[in-house]
């Protein structure tokens, strides 16, 4: 008994011993005499091991080494999460992306942010992201290497200019038109599982069980990883989708029960060069994964001379793979894409020879022959065939013979079987034409119509199969303005006919259809002449089975007019005429041909007792018209006099002294600025189409009206006799006072009061009744405008003097000329007020 208490004793106080010991000691060696850390424990039971690329370690820390080094590193963040680097050493100074490392030495990723490219070129620095933005935006370029250009167009694509005006892109360039000229690193691709690994290829390593592995680590040049108490593993040759099967088994062999998990992380890079004729021929680091497409990609594709279809991988002096591009961009075969390996060469060759393919093809562009029994069906194809506008019936295929003394010639066929089965030779310039779009069996039907269409011929077929009914001769434009009359007034379209009022738009429902001339065109094929076959309109639903039922022939155009179209005569057309102010029923009236305005006011009822004779106005659209015609031809007068009189003062100015010259030069510009306001506010006049009737101011009766024979859309205003009379310009102060029988224009100046600019002699006054009256003849207080009896509604406008410059002058000198154009525009005092202000 004695003796097993002294043997717990020993024991007792050998675990003691050893506790105190680990507790002494902060670092140990694994089985490699690698240091790391170790954490007291407080449980007596066997450690669990913790493999990371910080060491070894035991249970009991609750964050393993590895976490620890990583977010003194900054690889993770507090919650685990893998982060950038300090915003470091994701882009290289060329805005590549590196993820988490640089390229080293040999071509793969460290996690130094350094890299040395094996190109030559300069060693990479880190940038900042805001760096690497204003990079980005002024646009990367590499030392001693220019941007890249467009391609200078080759010898036969200026040949084919020079024959059809067009430049024709060479098929396939612009698949490598945007990519980069630097080769960006692929990351974040999935590897594919028969990827060979090999030295350089990074692995993330990870297992849970019975240990923890957190590791992260690169094949060696030997091919093979080195795990820490696990021991060394070949992985060089072994593909990707096996490599975690062969790690699990090494794992295995020491401990039991671990699930491993292995990803990959940066894959190493490898050396290509590209030759012949590219691009930009020379080395190129890529990944590994790349193949033959994306190598192609980094060098910018083929030269305007190098071939796409020939395109040569070359693996230890012998060619291992032949890429057809045409193929792939044209179907998507891969077939010729493979795997790059380190030290290939990609091949282009000079190109086997060129055709052009122009006119009616879905792809128009230069194209390569693959071999010299190249076919015009198998090139077709490459182009994706015949749209439907292309004529299978006519192609042209111009050739070159440099053997014949004149080598050019030209041949005809029909894209047919045979056709299809020419073969193309260098130099062809094939052109496909379009189908001529010609119906050989249609008649057309346009005008004022409900529709124009185009129907199918029938034998035997008339005008009146074309027009079944006259709901067919309601064009669209009617329809809407029918719709459109049930609108509010503030919801009606602004645009609708122009018109500012409902009374303007009553009778204008539908549009008057020429029932009296319509026309069948005719082509006659024998010689190309056109005749023209005239019909009565009307009678084709009166007399159908008459002579003016025309009977159509293919081709036929049946063309139905309105009256606005083909103006008919005054005896034929519909007349709607309004009339407003002091008459005892104002309104719109229709009103039968010839009829006069006495006829017109017979209908309204005659003019009230208010009714002012002299102050009525007649308007006409036609005569508005002509008015705004007239107003534009006298706006360019003006800006043609301004320019006239600007070329005089820049002679003048030539001979004077540099100070007066200043001064003038200033005071032109002054004037020039004026004068061309002037101008741009004339432009802004609307004349109104007002015919003044000139009647005596004193008359009374309206059958004094002249005979005018009413036409469609005239309107008469009988106003009441206004109370004032209007005052403009050089006054004291504009006003309108009242109306006095008798008064005279020197009257009302006397009570507004002139100013001591007032220019006296050149006052002119605007009467109501349209007329403008100036200084023509006689001096100003005798028989000129001063003692000229002023009317009711009439306006006196009083211009300012010559020598004070204003806009206002530059306005009113010439008075007489402008008196004129108020009294042909039909403006009245509005008009005096739109040009002051």
């Amino acid at each position: 008994m004695s003796k097993i208490n002294r043997t717990v004793l020993a024991v007792a106080l050998a675990i003691t011993s050893i506790a105190g010991h680990a507790q002494q000691s902060s670092q140990s060696s694994d089985l490699f005499g690698q240091d790391y850390p170790v954490t007291p424990s407080v449980s007596t039971q066997s450690r669990k091991l913790s493999i990371t690329n910080a060491g070894v370690a035991g249970e009991g820390d609750s964050r393993s080494a590895a976490d620890q080094l990583d977010r003194r590193e900054g690889f993770v963040d507090e919650k685990g999460r893998t982060r950038q680097y300090d915003e470091y050493q994701q882009y290289d100074e060329y805005g590549e992306e590196v993820g988490s490392g640089d390229y080293d030495q040999s071509g793969r990723l460290d996690r130094t942010g350094r890299a040395e490219r094996q190109t030559g070129l300069q060693q990479g620095k880190s940038l900042k992201k805001s760096e690497l933005l204003q990079q980005r935006e002024r646009g990367f370029q590499r030392p001693g290497q220019m941007r890249f250009k467009r391609d200078e167009l080759s010898d036969f694509q200026k040949f084919v200019l020079d024959n059809t005006g067009k430049v024709l892109p060479i098929y396939g360039s612009e698949f490598f038109a945007n990519t980069r000229s630097t080769f960006a690193p692929i990351s974040n691709a999935p590897v594919p599982a028969d990827h060979p690994l090999g030295p350089g290829d990074e692995l993330m390593i990870r297992g849970w069980g019975t240990i923890d592995i957190d590791f992260r680590t690169t094949i060696d040049r030997n091919g093979t990883i080195t795990i820490p108490t696990i021991g060394t593993i070949e992985l060089g040759g072994i593909k990707a989708g096996n490599a975690e099967a062969v790690i699990r088994s090494a794992v295995a062999r020491l401990y039991k029960g671990v699930t491993i998990s292995v990803n990959f992380g940066q894959l190493r890079a490898i050396t290509v060069y590209v030759v012949g004729q590219a691009k930009r021929p020379g080395t190129y680091t890529v990944s590994s994964l790349s193949t033959l497409v994306t190598g192609l990609f980094a060098s910018g594709g083929p030269n305007v001379n190098g071939s796409m279809r020939h395109v040569q991988v070359k693996r230890a002096g012998k060619m291992v793979a032949e890429l057809d591009l045409y193929a792939f961009i044209a179907k998507g075969d891969k077939s010729g894409d493979i795997l790059l390996q380190d030290g290939d060469s990609i091949y282009i060759p000079p190109a086997g020879g060129f055709v052009a393919l122009v006119g009616k093809v879905n792809a128009p562009a230069i194209y390569e022959l693959k071999s010299n029994n190249e076919s015009v069906e198998s090139m077709l194809d490459i182009a994706g065939g015949l749209p439907v506008l292309a004529d299978p019936r006519r192609a042209f295929l111009e050739r070159i013979d440099p053997n014949r003394n004149r080598p050019r010639s030209v041949e005809q066929f029909a894209l047919d079987g045979q056709g299809l089965k020419r073969t193309l030779k260098s130099g062809d310039l094939l052109n496909v034409t379009s189908i001529t779009p010609d119906f050989s069996n249609a008649v057309v039907l346009r005008g004022n119509v409900d529709q124009p269409v185009r129907a199918p011929f029938r034998e035997g077929m008339r005008v009146s199969d074309l027009i079944p009914s006259k709901e067919y001769l309601i064009s669209r434009e009617s329809v809407r303005r029918q719709n459109n009359a049930v609108r509010a007034k503030d919801e009606r379209p602004i645009d609708i006919d122009h018109s500012d009022s409902i009374a303007a738009r009553i009778g204008n429902l539908i549009d008057e259809i020429n029932w009296e001339y319509a026309v069948v065109e005719r082509v006659n094929r024998q010689d190309l002449s056109v005749k023209l076959i005239p019909f009565h309109l009307g009678n084709i639903f009166s007399q159908p089975n008459g002579p003016d039922n025309v009977q159509l022939q293919p081709g036929d155009t049946v063309t139905i007019f309105s009256q606005d179209d083909v103006a008919v005569p005054m005896d034929k057309r519909r007349v709607l005429v309004r009339v407003e102010g002091e008459v005892n029923v104002p309104g719109v009236y229709q009103m039968s041909a010839g009829e006069t305005l006495q006829s017109l006011l017979a209908k309204a009822g005659g003019p009230t007792s208010n009714a002012y004779l002299f102050g009525t106005a007649f308007y006409r659209e036609q005569v508005r018209k002509e008015q705004e015609i007239n107003l534009e031809k006298a706006a360019i007068r003006l800006e043609a006099q301004l320019r006239s009189q600007q070329a005089k003062g820049i002679a003048n100015i030539g001979a004077m002294s540099a100070a007066d010259a200043a001064a003038a030069a200033s005071q032109r510009q002054v004037e020039m600025q004026i004068a061309e306001e002037a101008i741009r506010r004339f432009r802004q006049l609307k004349p109104t189409g007002r015919i003044a009737f000139g009647i005596e101011p004193q008359e009374k009766s309206f059958t004094r009206l002249p005979q005018i024979k009413l036409v469609n859309g005239d309107r008469l205003v009988i106003p009441s006799r206004p109370e004032f009379v209007h005052v403009f310009g050089a006054v004291n102060a504009e006003a309108s006072p009242l109306w006095r029988t008798n008064s005279r224009v020197k009257d009302y100046l006397r009570v507004a009061g002139l100013t001591a600019d007032a220019d006296i002699d050149n006052v002119f006054v605007i009467r109501v009744d349209g007329t403008v009256v100036t200084n023509a003849t006689g001096g100003w207080l005798s028989t000129g405008v001063g003692s000229m009896e002023v009317m009711p509604g009439d306006s006196i406008v009083i211009p300012e003097k010559f020598d004070k410059e204003t806009a206002w002058t530059k306005f009113t000198k010439g008075t007489r000329e402008w008196a004129q154009i108020f009294a042909n525009f039909g403006l009245g005092a509005a008009a005096i007020k739109t040009l002051k202000d």
